[in-house]
């Protein structure tokens, strides 16, 4: 079974760092949104936002999950731990699927190297985030920290 830190001194600062990669997602959706308004869903045209190449799917599929993970971190507590790490892992796994179907006809998401790389930057992000975002009571921090130093 995993082990995540209870209370860990920095889990406002990963909480803040997945917020940001959060308000990301959700502007290049939005934005990507805007822009790509009227286009077929899978349209594979030269639409590009904040650096990235979008079409409608790839927009609502960003904007969902930047929102997703904002609501997340707004609320807190495990549920955020919990959320940051699927959608960590999720981006990630976004990410290679993306590459591994580049430059194919199953390119649905418009997509190019740097959104690759971005994808499984901010995936990697929020997955830190939420590796270190496990809340708990003060005493049963006591108790996890006393087990992991006598289990030796």
């Amino acid at each position: 079974m995993a082990h995540y830190p209870l209370n860990h001194h920095l889990r406002q600062t990963y909480r803040f760092l997945a917020g940001l990669s959060g308000l990301f997602l959700t502007l290049f959706g939005v934005i990507g949104i805007g822009k790509t308004w009227g286009d077929p869903f899978f349209h594979r045209g030269a639409d590009w936002v904040l650096g990235l190449r979008t079409n409608p799917a790839a927009s609502w599929l960003y904007t969902i999950a930047g929102v997703l993970l904002l609501a997340a971190v707004l609320i807190g507590g495990n549920l955020y731990h919990r959320v940051a790490l699927v959608l960590g892992w999720g981006l990630c796994g976004l990410g290679v699927a993306i590459m591994a179907f580049l430059r194919t006809d199953a390119n649905i998401l418009n997509a190019s190297m740097i959104n690759v790389i971005v994808t499984i930057a901010l995936g990697l992000v929020t997955l830190t985030a939420g590796l270190y975002g496990k809340v708990g009571s003060a005493s049963a921090a006591r108790a996890e920290v006393a087990a992991a130093h006598n289990s030796r």
